[in-house]
Order: C-alpha cells, then structure tokens, then sequence
C-alpha cells in the first residue's frame, strides 16, 4: 500500500503492507530522516488531527489522501534551544510561519496553540493566498504598520481590522475593476485569517465567513465592496441606504423543534392536567404535570392564534420558579442547559479586554470598571455587580443594527442596555413593569435597594412577571434567554447580534444554521482564539 506523505513541504511515497498507524509513523521518521524519539501526530488533507483508532477508517474513506506529520513540541521547551534540524522553530524568522507574526512572549506561552492543527496550513491554496495578502500589505501604505503591530501583539484591533480589509478591497479594485470575481473574494478571505490566526472563526466551517461568505455574499469584504461601489455610483458621497437586516425562520428560538424525551399526555388527560395545574399549591406535582404537559404547550405556543394565551392556560409561570429552566431542559437537554453558568468566568475576562478597545462613554467605563470590581461604593449611581456588567458589555461589543425599514428609529447603545435590564427600586410598586400596554420581548427586572445588591429578579414578559429561581445576576440573565426558546419569542432586534452570539457561541444552539453577523463572527474569533 502507498501513502503519500509530507514534513515540512516535502513530499515522499511510503510503502506499507497494512495500514498500521504504528507501522505508518515508524516507517514515515525512516524515510524523512527524523530520530525515531521524536513525537509526532499526523494530519488529514484538511488539517485535521488523526489519531490511532480513526486512521484505517479514515484511510478507507480516502485512500489517495496526503498526509502531513508533525513535530509535537512539549510547551516547557524553549524552542529557540532546539538542536534538531527537523523541528519547526518558532523563533526563527521565516515568511511560511505563522509564528512570524507573534510576539517572543506570546509564542512561549501559546506554542501549544500555534503547533495545533487548527493553526497549521498546510494546503496549497491557503499558503498562496496568505502570501498574497502578505504580499499587498507590504506593499500598501499602512500594511506594514498592520503587520508589525500584529507581530509584537499577537492580536487585531477593529481599526486595523477594517484598515485591512479597506486595502484588500483596495487592491480587488486595482486588479479586477469594480466586481471582483467571487472566487476571488473568496482567496482574499482565506488569506486574511491565514496570515492572521487569531482572526478565525472556530465555529464557522471555513473560518473565514465573516470576511467573505461566498453563499450569501455578507462579510467585511462583501460589505466594502458594497460601499466603495456605491460611493464611486455616487461620486464619491455615501448615499443609499443599507438593507435591513437578514432573518431566518429554520433556527432559533421561533424554531418549532420535536419533543419526544418524556411522556406526554394527550387530549383528556391533557387537559385534566391542565385544569389540576390552575388550583394545585403541591410543588413536586406541579413540575410533573408541567413536564407532562410540555409538548402541548410547544404547540400552543407556536401557534399564532394561541401564542398569548399560554400563560392564561399555564398560569404557574408566574408563581413557581424554575419552570423555565425545565422547559429549556426539554428542549436542550442539562448539557446545553448549563453552558452559561460554566463558561461566563473563562469568556468574561476576555469580554472585559474587548471593550476596553471601543471608543470610551461615560455609561461605558462605568460598566467596565463594575466589571473589573472597581467601582467606588459611595459613587451617586452604583454599578451592576461584575457579572451583569461584563454580560451588558456584550451590547456594546455587539451593538444595534442600522435601522432598515423606512420609519424604524434605530436606538443607541444606552438605550438597548435597558432593553435586557431594568433596576427597580424595592420601595417602590411593580405595577409600573405588569399590565397590558408592556411590550412582548421580554427583560430582566432587578429589584433591590441598588444594582449590586438586588434581592430578587423577574422575566418581565408581555405585562407579567415571572420570578426567577436564581437568585445571581448571571443565573437571571440565563433565564432570560431560556425564556425566548421556552415561549417562542424573537429576540430583540436591538439586542439581535448580542443574544445570537449567546445562542451560538455560548449555548452552541443551531450552530452552522442561524444567520451570524460578520461582527459576531469576529468578536467569537477574538474571544476563543
């Protein structure tokens, strides 16, 4: 059997007998010179990790694939100290090495990252396409300033971000006039996240989406191609407007989704079990007849006609907690259900880092500094305590759209922070936030003496209010959004790009089929990277 192999860019035949992943290695050292000590790992055609009980079936899948093998350096190694000729270095400047472009600190402390497969490009195109736009940034004005700062830091701020882009965009205009051919775009693409790791997108399938989609044509590249031929339609002044924003009905939470995880009751039980819930005061009994009566209540609230009728029939939402949490369980599952609460202490330091990159308001730096815990105590208007703070940093990061429909008032920044929470003082009545003339998407209602020491949180939903079992900021918010899948509510289209990268990011619901912003594409690539 033949297997076609690559180290380092050169490529060799090796001849096996059977196909051993043990036998494979052995034999691949041999032929490329390389002690048999040293530790490897192998990579498929599309740079992905293959280990030992994948590779035969991997192998019958593809047998003409090329495969690429690859040092494992050990993180406490410097390896700069190396003295073995056939281990890639990441101090030593070379223009095929992504490490190039990185700091000496942020290579010692990121070595495992940057020998990970995600962050190895081994195919062809993304290596011409890298140098291509290595290339046009060195040659540009500007793009050796991008370059540089990228190498001492090992990250890309939005200025740059969007310098970059504004001179890719730049030289598609130079070469193929005023409609570069998709293909193209496409390359462009490819060669921004290569050259610059850190702004891949993990999630997406390609990684670079939000530069260029080529199915929808949406992404940063898409959009300055848009504007400069709008601008050059226009003399050179930036009329038009801007369309309103994509939505999709196959993905989240209006998303009509199958239960088939519990016994459900149908027509006379059902509603027996429903008119048992109205009067029962036993909790136990109450939460059973509610899981019992769960997928009734899915169709009840996808229905158009009955929707706003669903807490007039399951009225218990509005005096027992923890009714939302179960619906969502029985949606998602306790794996899905508990992603918030377990990664907002890994995200909410790099959430912080970000927004210290926007230009600073008032309300801003507020927010920052109760994030970090600094506020002063005796300050005239509190701040949130950190967790709801760094949550409310995600509007700025993820701000609202442009306004698309003619007589739409686009809204600030300020303005949507009040639409995921508002501080009520304990003192007062709670009339004001219940009632028929309050709006349907639904918002937190934090009720205490000030922000940081709130003593109980409600969903504030179509004029009621329905109590939260956490009693933590973050459990509050995490109910909030539960609630939207639980009653089949569209988000907030203010909030929109905020709780979308909740959904995907966070949650990792409908991941591949939501509609995502190019800026939640890039602010995942800067959290997870």
């Amino acid at each position: 059997m033949l297997f076609k192999v690559q180290y380092q860019g050169k490529k060799k035949y090796i001849k096996l007998n059977g196909a051993s992943y043990p036998a494979f290695l052995k034999e691949a050292k041999e032929k490329f010179s390389i002690p048999p000590e040293t530790n490897m790992y192998v990579l498929d055609d599309s740079g992905t990790e293959v280990d030992e009980e994948v590779f035969s079936d991997i192998l019958e899948e593809k047998a003409d694939i090329l495969w690429t093998i690859v040092n494992v350096l050990s993180v406490s190694e410097p390896p700069i100290q190396s003295s073995c000729t056939d281990t890639l270095s990441l101090s030593s400047p070379s223009s095929d090495s992504d490490a190039s472009l990185m700091s000496p600190k942020r290579q010692r402390i990121d070595d495992a990252f940057v020998m990970s497969p995600k962050s190895l490009h081994t195919d062809d195109s993304s290596s011409q396409a890298k140098e291509l736009v290595k290339r046009i940034l060195e040659q540009k004005p500007g793009g050796e300033k991008i370059l540089a700062k990228y190498a001492m830091t090992g990250e890309m701020k939005d200025r740059a971000r969007r310098d970059l882009v504004s001179i890719v965009v730049a030289e598609m205009f130079e070469k193929y006039g005023r409609a570069p051919p998709m293909d193209k775009r496409a390359q462009y693409a490819l060669g921004i996240v290569t050259l610059f790791p850190s702004l891949k997108d993990p999630y997406s399938k390609k990684g670079y989406e939000h530069f260029f989609d080529i199915d929808s044509n949406e992404g940063y590249i898409a959009w300055k191609i848009k504007n400069t031929q709008r601008e050059l339609s226009n003399g050179g002044t930036n009329g038009g407007r801007r369309r309103s924003s994509h939505t999709t009905g196959s993905s989240g939470p209006n998303l009509e989704r199958e239960v088939t995880k519990v016994q459900q009751l149908e027509g006379d039980q059902c509603r027996e079990a429903i008119s048992l819930l109205k009067h029962s005061t036993d909790n136990e009994q109450i939460f059973m007849k509610m899981r019992e009566t769960f997928q009734h209540r899915q169709k009840l609230i996808h229905d158009p006609e009955q929707c706003s009728t669903v807490l007039a029939v399951f009225p218990r939402f509005l005096d027992t907690k923890g009714l939302v949490a179960q619906d969502f369980d029985l949606l998602f599952g306790a794996e899905t259900s508990s992603k918030l609460l377990e990664k907002w202490d890994f995200l909410k330091t790099k959430v912080i880092e970000q927004a210290k990159n926007i230009s600073k308001t008032p309300l801003l730096d507020h927010l920052i500094q109760s994030a970090e815990e600094n506020t002063d105590e005796d300050d005239e208007v509190p701040g949130w305590d950190s967790d709801m703070a760094s949550l409310l940093l995600l509007v700025y990061l993820l701000p609202p759209p442009p306004s698309g429909k003619k007589g739409a008032v686009k809204i600030s920044t300020r303005e949507a922070v009040d639409h995921v929470v508002k501080f009520h003082k304990s003192c007062r009545s709670l009339q004001e936030h219940s009632g028929p003339n309050q709006r349907r998407q639904p918002y937190i209602l934090a009720v205490g003496m000030t922000r940081k020491h709130i003593h109980e949180f409600y969903i504030a939903l179509d004029g009621d209010l329905l109590p939260c079992k956490g009693k933590s900021s973050l459990s509050a918010f995490d109910e909030l959004f539960k609630a939207h899948y639980v009653f089949g509510i569209s988000y907030d289209q203010a909030l929109n790009g905020m709780y979308t990268f909740v959904q995907t990011t966070i949650y990792n619901i409908d991941v591949g089929h939501s509609h995502e912003t190019p800026r939640v594409k890039d602010l995942r690539a800067k959290l997870l990277n």
